[in-house]
């Protein structure tokens, strides 16, 4: 097999390998959110992550973005796609509220990327300008999609919604948390989409999570809980930094840089389904059937929304 059919093969497993890493995001929430506040883990989290980054920019000689405007579109995504989305998310769960609920609200990303595109960005925009992109209204097929992979979601999560612990409740605290995640890795993808050049993944994420670390610093530091460097917290750390830091966020970013925002962000969908089956097969939680036709639905509606552009 030439190098040009190894990278195509990469390619086209980018999608598939960013979803197995990103569900394991709930994963790691088990193992290490008894042992730590949300916002000290995040930020050791990506002080880490910047410490492994580093050196391998400067072995390899990797280029930095070229101006101030690029670092300051970095540092905004940034912001809202680390510190807003994790933080939110982090925060929701250690609040109280189950990750069957919290899974469901930042699954909604899709539709809400759909309904702004739709709504403020049906037009194109041109190629030639700097940052554009080709953007224009969603099509039917992407909206019928968008609506069998959000059923399908449902599906997924309606028993955990329904029948979780007593551990398991809403309030405005822990719901204002999972809506601002929401809200943030939207505006995010939708910001990156549009005004971030090409760019180094590695340079580029550093950019990001030490805007992020700015951001959550004087977070972490108001928490008045300590981490508890027990092996599953250590482990949970460890995967964080390696496998959803500079494994998964960096596949995102390359995933909106080629793709359409809707298509890209449609793959969320697929989390909540893969966590569940990563859920079963770790913890032994229940699969019904209910869960496994929720799960091809998602599929078949990822596949609609994909199926007009190439990622």
């Amino acid at each position: 097999m030439s190098a040009a059919d190894d990278r195509s093969a990469w390619v086209r497993a980018m999608p598939a390998v960013f979803v197995l890493i990103w569900s394991t995001g709930f994963i790691v929430a088990r193992f290490g959110m008894p042992h730590s506040p949300p916002f000290s883990f995040l930020l050791i989290r990506y002080l880490l992550s910047m410490a492994c980054f580093v050196p391998w920019i400067v072995w390899a000689k990797v280029p930095w973005p070229q101006n101030r405007q690029q670092f300051l579109h970095l540092s905004v995504t940034g912001i809202l796609m680390h510190a807003g989305y994790l933080g939110g998310v982090w925060a929701a769960v250690k609040a109280g509220m189950g990750s069957g609920l919290s899974a469901l609200i930042v699954g909604i990303q899709p539709v809400l990327t759909a309904i702004w595109l739709s709504a403020v960005h049906a037009r194109t925009v041109s190629a030639a300008e700097p940052g554009g992109v080709q953007v224009s209204a969603v099509t039917p097929r992407q909206w019928l999609g968008l609506m069998l992979g959000l059923a399908g979601l449902l599906m997924v999560v309606w028993r955990k919604l329904t029948q979780g612990s007593a551990l398991d409740h809403v309030n405005f605290l822990n719901m204002a948390f999972a809506v601002m995640a929401l809200l943030c890795i939207t505006a995010g993808t939708l910001y990156q989409k549009r005004f971030v050049q090409p760019c180094d993944v590695r340079s580029a994420n550093t950019v990001q999570l030490f805007a992020a670390a700015c951001v959550t610093l004087p977070l972490a530091w108001l928490e008045v809980e300590s981490v508890d460097w027990v092996p599953e917290m250590m482990g949970a750390m460890a995967w964080s930094v390696l496998g959803l830091t500079l494994g998964g966020s960096s596949l995102l970013y390359v995933l909106i840089q080629r793709g359409a925002a809707a298509s890209v962000t449609s793959l969320m969908y697929l989390v909540p389904p893969t966590t569940a089956l990563m859920a079963w097969v770790l913890f032994d939680e229940p699969i019904t059937a209910m869960t496994l036709a929720g799960t091809a639905l998602t599929a078949l509606g990822v596949s609609q929304v994909v199926r007009a552009t190439k990622i």
